[in-house]
């Protein structure tokens, strides 16, 4: 049953990372050269705004900010009134981030993308409220390589535990899984935010709610 749960959950982990590039296309390409999950990306991008560089929204990159830090906190709280029921936590918070995204998508309909609509913000603060209630859950779940929203540390297990570096590599085919997942999200993101802001961001709530659906069935068969 343990070793059940525990596959489950890494499968859920990469499906939500596929989601991750998704969101990461939409908010990057779609609102505006900002991330709603990326925050390593978005201190960056505040420097280069601050230096001057064309093309930046610091008003966008701190709503981002600060909706991430609110999901965040709020999730913490839900996983330590949860902590006693794994299953129901990862449920609720799957389904609170499903519940934002959804809301991100009505309130973008009619945006075009990389629009300068000041609806805009509340989309990248939804939206940011979202991944910040996924990497608290994910951070609580403590699933080594599997953050779902950041790929430096996947990475460097992958060359450091690799045989070229004489390292343990018994995790990486999840941490190789973890970086193609993302990328081929960023890729469907991509594509799909061509046509529309609204459509990507239905599509995600969709993948989450179907990865809690499916972690639920897998573990309550085992």
């Amino acid at each position: 049953m343990a070793a059940l749960r525990a596959n489950a959950l890494v499968l859920a982990l990469i499906v939500l990372t596929f989601a991750t590039g998704i969101v990461d296309a939409v908010s990057y390409l779609g609102l505006g050269r900002v991330f709603t999950a990326n925050m390593t990306g978005n201190v960056v991008l505040f420097g280069f705004a601050l230096g001057g560089a064309a093309g930046f929204s610091l008003p966008a990159l701190a709503v981002s900010v600060a909706g991430f830090v609110t999901g965040a906190v709020a999730g913490g709280r839900l996983g330590a009134a949860l902590a006693n029921a794994r299953t129901r936590w990862l449920l609720v918070a799957l389904g609170a981030e499903a519940a934002f995204v959804v809301v991100a998508a009505l309130a973008a309909t009619g945006l075009a993308p990389d629009t300068h609509d000041p609806r805009r913000l509340l989309v990248i603060a939804l939206l940011g409220i979202a991944m910040g209630v996924r990497n608290a859950t994910t951070r609580l779940a403590g699933v080594a390589d599997l953050s779902t929203t950041v790929l430096t540390q996947t990475l460097v297990g992958l060359a450091a535990d690799s045989p070229l570096a004489r390292g343990d590599a018994t995790r990486w085919r999840r941490r190789l899984a973890a970086v193609v997942a993302m990328g081929l999200g960023a890729l469907v993101g991509a594509l799909l935010v061509r046509h529309s802001i609204v459509l990507p961001l239905f599509v995600t709530a969709a993948l989450v709610v179907a990865t809690g659906g499916a972690y639920s069935a897998l573990v309550r068969s085992g």
